[in-house]
């Protein structure tokens, strides 16, 4: 309740205010104020207010606002003076919102000349309203110069606050658009980290079923030569690795459901994948406080390659780069084709891998890297890199060196297994 009435208290507020803010841009009493810009403003932005008690609230407001203006003097006669003299304004601002809401001019906003054409229409019929009923008292005549004046100005307002309600509209766009984009670059990355997980699980879930099979295999064997405690904690073995196999498809199931349920394209130009890592490692360099400056080339035409292997390949590359580099460096990305073969290389300025260490790091559980309390990474980035790139039918190696850089990986993948139609 509270929400909606702010509206129509910065109505209350606002117009009659705005309406004093006036000059005199022509000869005679004609008068040009900012209390009917400010009200057709409110009504363009406001969706929770209904045209016609925004009108009735507005002509109320200016009327007693400036009837009490008159009465300010002490002199009481002057208030029914002044209500006589102002009361037409009332049917200004409810003539106003009667064909704002009837022209249904907040549906039109994908429109905005349209709009614009209807304000100034809407604020002539207004005016004329107004000058009908003061022509009751005062017995004045509207002429040709005057309905013209009125048109002109009536353009002016209406255009003026139809750009200026535009401006801040696209700002708004961009703020969302923004902010959806920064959404979609998160989910990417998670799905991504999760499409790796799944590949692994799926090994684990093939280890699981061989193991299994030979444990049973033990255990008939076992069974054979009569070693029936040993066949039987073979079984049992056997049957344990089966639930984990078990378990193993539910999650991957469950896994697989979530990733289909979102609707985030699977496939994406390479120059958008990068802009995403690049994006993403930046913000993590800077919550590390390192000064990092991460920049990509894309080398030769490339079709849309599968957005989540892809990703998460090079974005745990860069991560690991991020993380390696003391305070400042660089990294790089570069992607090229050699004739079907796609050829990513990432490269980084940090402390480099020393020669008894380079054999050593697509091991599970190898790392160099330690956190504050020196307690050691797990290691498994590299390795879960070299699993997906080689179940992919590509491979990784480490260079021994890369000029300017002190550390770059280089991976070559088949482009038909990370394009549309592809293994």
């Amino acid at each position: 309740m509270k929400e909606r009435l702010i509206p129509y208290m910065l109505i209350v507020i606002a117009v009659p205010l705005g309406g004093e803010m006036k000059f005199y841009p022509f000869e005679g009493d004609m008068r040009v104020s900012l209390g009917t810009p400010i009200f057709f403003f409110i009504l363009l932005w406001s969706k929770k207010l209904h045209p016609l008690l925004a009108g009735l609230a507005a002509g109320s407001a200016v009327v007693l606002f400036r009837v009490a203006s008159f009465g300010l003097t002490g002199n009481s006669d002057l208030l029914l003076e002044g209500f006589l003299l102002h009361f037409p304004v009332f049917f200004y601002y409810l003539t106003f919102a009667i064909l704002f809401y009837l022209f249904k001019i907040n549906t039109l906003y994908s429109n905005p000349f349209f709009v614009g054409l209807l304000g100034v229409i809407v604020e002539v019929a207004a005016s004329m309203t107004e000058i009908f009923f003061r022509s009751l008292l005062s017995q004045s005549q509207i002429n040709f110069n005057t309905f013209l004046t009125i048109g002109m100005i009536a353009i002016i307002r209406s255009f003026f606050v139809l750009g200026f309600f535009n401006i801040l509209v696209i700002r708004e766009a961009k703020l969302s658009e923004e902010q959806q984009r920064n959404r979609n670059e998160q989910m990417l990355i998670l799905i991504s980290n999760l499409y790796v997980e799944m590949i692994q699980l799926k090994k684990s879930m093939k280890n699981a079923e061989d193991l299994t099979a030979a444990c049973y295999t033990f255990y008939r064997e076992l069974k054979e030569k009569k070693q029936d405690d040993y066949a039987q904690s073979a079984l049992k073995i056997a049957g344990e690795l089966h639930e984990i196999k078990k378990d193993n498809q539910r999650i991957y199931a469950g896994l697989t459901k979530l990733m289909v349920k979102e609707n985030l394209s699977d496939f994406m130009d390479i120059e958008e994948i990068l802009e995403v890592v690049i994006k993403c490692n930046g913000n993590f360099a800077d919550s590390l406080g390192k000064s990092i400056k991460i920049t990509s080339t894309v080398v030769g035409d490339h079709p849309p390659y599968h957005t989540f292997m892809l990703l998460s390949v090079i974005n745990n590359l860069a991560t690991n780069a991020v993380e390696a580099i003391n305070q400042a460096g660089k990294i790089l990305v570069e992607v090229s084709r050699d004739h079907d073969t796609l050829v990513i290389q990432v490269k980084d300025t940090g402390p480099g891998i020393n020669d008894r260490n380079r054999h050593l790091v697509f091991e599970p559980g190898f790392t160099t890297k330690f956190n504050q309390d020196g307690n050691a990474s797990s290691g498994i980035g590299l390795s879960y890199v070299k699993n997906t790139i080689e179940n992919i039918g590509g491979k990784i190696i480490l260079e021994p060196y890369g000029i300017g850089f002190n550390t770059v990986f280089i991976i070559n993948v088949p482009i038909r297994s990370l394009t549309i139609g592809g293994n």
